[in-house]
């Protein structure tokens, strides 16, 4: 349940990312305001491909430029989740969804929007949170 949660909220955040951002394109036409269901499902694959990236190839990239990192105090952690962003947008692209991010500036602000919308939905939902059990 916490795993849909979390996806879910990511679909979201993108949806609120392409609505606000010129450059990122959902379901062929800018995100509106009324979202069909072949945008819902773009949205859900999108949020899924994402958190993939993210768990997989990210943490490679970071351990690789833990150089730049330290010596820009954290900021280039800015331009490595638009790198992800952006390597959603050409996986996406590879399996002919059609979810686009066009130019370095709209998937800095994209992913921007994405960490900050997709972590108050889960600190809403408490999708972010782990397995608290209280004991008996």
């Amino acid at each position: 349940m916490n795993l849909l949660l979390r996806i879910v909220a990511t679909a979201l955040a993108v949806w609120v990312a392409g609505w606000l951002v010129p450059g990122i394109q959902v379901g062929g036409t800018a995100a509106t305001g009324d979202p069909s269901g072949d945008v819902i499902v773009t949205l859900l694959l999108v949020s899924l491909v994402f958190g993939l990236v993210n768990s997989f190839v990210k943490p490679v990239v970071q351990v690789l430029s833990g150089c730049f990192i330290l010596l820009t105090f954290g900021l280039f952690l800015l331009v490595i989740n638009a790198a992800m962003l952006m390597l959603t947008s050409w996986i996406m692209g590879q399996f002919g969804i059609a979810f686009t991010v066009t130019g370095w500036g709209a998937a800095l602000l994209g992913s921007i929007i994405i960490s900050l919308v997709s972590a108050l939905i889960n600190g809403i939902t408490g999708a972010g949170k782990g397995d608290q059990r209280r004991p008996r």
